[in-house]
């Protein structure tokens, strides 16, 4: 049977790594990457690091809307994409059910489901990366493509060249 959530928290730390490899390019090929699109991505590994806050009942590192350089944003996808994806792997049935209470950057208080908070974290950070690409595509920069079923096509090509099973 296949785990969604956790062919999401894989796909979510591709991805990550995917969009950093590409905005190091941009850099090394004397680009300056949009303000917007550094906030963006900030926004979503802030997010991962409340998440797993949230879920191990530790303080957050970060603000939500905390900005990062480059090298910063390396640091925190370091962090937190792998460790996500891990606990999201780690996770047996009695984790999956747990809920769990927090109160978020405005101060209201909210009541989750630890599966559900496992299938926001990639969907929310999905939704952010399209919006770097925007800003990319807007600063005249080409962006780079972190679709699931591109992820999904990379699985299988390099299942099918070690001659073994995809996700």
């Amino acid at each position: 049977m296949i785990n969604t959530n956790e062919k999401l928290g894989a796909y979510n730390v591709w991805a990550n790594a995917t969009l950093l490899d590409h905005l190091d390019h941009l850099v090394a090929g004397g680009a300056t990457l949009p303000t917007g699109a550094l906030r963006l991505f900030s926004h979503v590994l802030n997010a991962q690091a409340i998440w797993l806050g949230r879920l191990t009942a530790t303080p957050s590192p970060v603000k939500v809307w905390q900005e990062h350089d480059l090298a910063t944003l390396h640091h925190w996808h370091e962090q937190t994409s792998d460790r996500f994806h891990q606990y999201v792997i780690n996770a047996d049935e009695a984790e999956l059910q747990r809920l769990i209470s927090y109160t978020n950057s405005i101060g209201e208080t909210y009541t989750s489901q630890v599966s559900d908070i496992f299938t926001h974290v990639p969907v929310h950070a999905n939704y952010h990366r399209a919006q770097v690409a925007k800003e990319l595509r807007a600063a005249g920069l080409e962006p780079i493509n972190t679709d699931f079923i591109t992820y999904c096509r990379e699985l299988s090509a390099k299942a099918a060249l070690a001659d073994a099973p995809s996700l």
